[in-house]
Order: structure tokens, then C-alpha cells, then sequence
């Protein structure tokens, strides 16, 4: 059964006329890196409500279709259910921190789970180690840099052990270096847990070279779908997205005429260039 699975699934907000999503149909495996884009407005955070359930139980409208997280279904699960399965990383780490220090923070969901406490002890520890936060564990979030805040983030949100965790923009406010870091830290974490990680990004430079899947949306509706290779073609340009700029240097080198396969990478692109330079 796959984890996420939308069919015939539609969505418009109490006071709009227009869908925000129109018949999407998806399913989404156990320990997919799904990388999910579009133009502003397209779709992508109406669908992340969906996952923890913050659509219906708090952002009211009319509902069609099927949803399904985790074999339940999202229109009737209540928000405490679907909060021990999904864990979500906001845009804003300062939108989701607020205890004392960045142990405490990272306790918090594990005791709202009304855990023991030698189980809260363990899932700390772990999630603050897994994240590369351990030593940040005594100072206040208010005290620590946007990527150290970020992490702290997920560190808190992997101590609930969610089963899927899903990252809105999650470099808006990083400086490409500490993007960079926080990105791979995430990729690390898919490999290792098994984690089913969906990642609404626009930095595509940064997440291509990390992702399985890549869905992209355009007005409501599942535009593109499949891997980085194959969506990252003209299909997508003409849509607005903002390719990784190695695709588009190869693109314009096939519309001159240059037979190429389309990379990803940069370190494709330059393996490429040595073997069409002899």
C-alpha cells in the first residue's frame, strides 16, 4: 500500500471559487525523496496541509476525492493522529521555537506524547545527535544562526519519529553554504531511517542532485512527475520553474544542435564536456 495516495483529490478554501488542488491522483512509496515545486500559488503548501491533516480539521473548505497518509483517511483522521505519523519543518524556524534551550525543545513533542522519561532521554539524544545539534543543547534557539535554528527544527520534529517528514521551503532564509548543509543533512537522514521525505524547494541546484522523484505543479494540478532527469526538461521551464542552471546550459547546447544527455550534476556536466572534447 503505498504512504501517500491522493485519487481524484480537490480542494478549494471556504471563500475561493477556484480549486487550489484539482484532481490530483499520486501515490507515494515508503522512503521516496520526493522533491515537490511549481510556481507560487501552485498548489504546494495546500498539500502539505493535507499530509498533517491542518486541511480539513483547521483550514475549512470543500473537500473531493480521496486522501490517504498512511492507510488513513485524512478527511475523517483526527490531527493527533496524523501529528505521530507526519512531522513538519516550516519555512521559519522561528515560527516552531520557543522553549529555553534546544534541549528542551527537542523534548517537548516526545513529552506531549506523555512518553517515560527514560524514552524521552533516548529519543532526545538521538535526534540531537542525527541532526548535528548536540553540542548546541545547553543555548537558547534564540542565541544560535538560521541553519543552526533549522536544525534544531528537525531535530525536534525526528523525536516524535514520524513516519513521514515533510520540509516547506526549508532554506528560504539560509545562506547557500548552510542550505547546502541542512539539504544533505536531510538526504542522510532518507538514507539511513528510511524516511519518506517530501521537500518543497525552489533552491533546485541544491535539491536535484539529492532527490528520487520530482513533482512539480502548476495551477492547482499535478503538471510533471518522475525523476530529476526526466522532469527537468523544457516541460518544466516553460512552467516557470527555475531548472538547476547546469540543465539549462545543456539544453541550450541540444537547441544548437549538440546531441547530449541533459545532467543533473555538476560533475556530470563536466564528464560530458571531457568525452565531447575527446
Amino acid at each position: 500500500m503505498p504512504q501517500i495516495e491522493a485519487e481524484g483529490f480537490s480542494f478549494t478554501y471556504s471563500g475561493s471559487s477556484s480549486p487550489s488542488i484539482r484532481g490530483l491522483s499520486l501515490e507515494i512509496e515508503e522512503g521516496e525523496f520526493v522533491l515537490l515545486t511549481g510556481p507560487s500559488g501552485c498548489g504546494k503548501t495546500t498539500f502539505c496541509r493535507c499530509l498533517n491533516g491542518l486541511i480539513p480539521n483547521f483550514y475549512a473548505g470543500r473537500w473531493e476525492g480521496g486522501f490517504r497518509v498512511c492507510g488513513l483517511d485524512v478527511s475523517k483522521a483526527k490531527t493527533h493522529e496524523l501529528a505521530r505519523l507526519v512531522g513538519h519543518v516550516f519555512q521559519n524556524p522561528e515560527n516552531q521555537l520557543f522553549s529555553l534551550s534546544v534541549e528542551r525543545e527537542v523534548a517537548l513533542g516526545p513529552e506531549n506524547l506523555g512518553l517515560p522519561r527514560e524514552e524521552i532521554r533516548e529519543r532526545v539524544e538521538w535526534a540531537m545527535e542525527a541532526a548535528g545539534i548536540s553540542g548546541l543543547r545547553d543555548l537558547a534557539p534564540y542565541e544560535l544562526s538560521g541553519g543552526q535554528q533549522q536544525r534544531v527544527a528537525i531535530a525536534s520534529v525526528l523525536a516524535m519519529r514520524p513516519e513521514i517528514l515533510v520540509l516547506d521551503e526549508p532554506t528560504s532564509f539560509l545562506d547557500p553554504k548552510s542550505a547546502k548543509a541542512i539539504l544533505e543533512t536531510v538526504a542522510e537522514l532518507n538514507e539511513e531511517l528510511d524516511m519518506t521525505v517530501i521537500l518543497v524547494e525552489h533552491r533546485l541546484d541544491l535539491a536535484s542532485r539529492l532527490v528520487d522523484r520530482v513533482l512539480v505543479m502548476n495551477g492547482g494540478e499535478l503538471a510533471l512527475d518522475g525523476s530529476p532527469r526526466e522532469v527537468f526538461g523544457k516541460a518544466a521551464h516553460l512552467l516557470g520553474i527555475g531548472l538547476p542552471k547546469v540543465t539549462l546550459l545543456f539544453e541550450m547546447l541540444r537547441e544548437d544542435g549538440l546531441e547530449v544527455e541533459i545532467p543533473i550534476r555538476v560533475e556530470e556536466a563536466s564528464a560530458i564536456l571531457r568525452r565531447l572534447l575527446g
